[in-house]
């Protein structure tokens, strides 16, 4: 599963550490997201990123265009 979590915090200007600070995930755990380490998480997660993003969940997600 790859995130647009990156792509969209830095479109805000926002540092993973703001991100982390307003979401109360770990800056740790939104860098692994970014960058694929971690490709599987809980939803309460993503709903706590994408609130902080001020965004629908359904952003967060990569599209697969063919």
């Amino acid at each position: 599963m790859k995130y647009r979590i990156k792509d969209i915090r830095e479109s805000k200007n926002m540092p993973q550490n703001e991100l982390a600070k307003l979401s109360g995930v770990s800056r740790t755990t939104i860098s692994h997201l970014e960058n694929g380490k971690e490709n599987e998480t809980m939803v309460g997660t993503l709903n706590a990123i994408a609130r902080a993003l001020e965004v629908p969940v359904s952003d967060l997600f990569a599209q697969n265009v063919q």
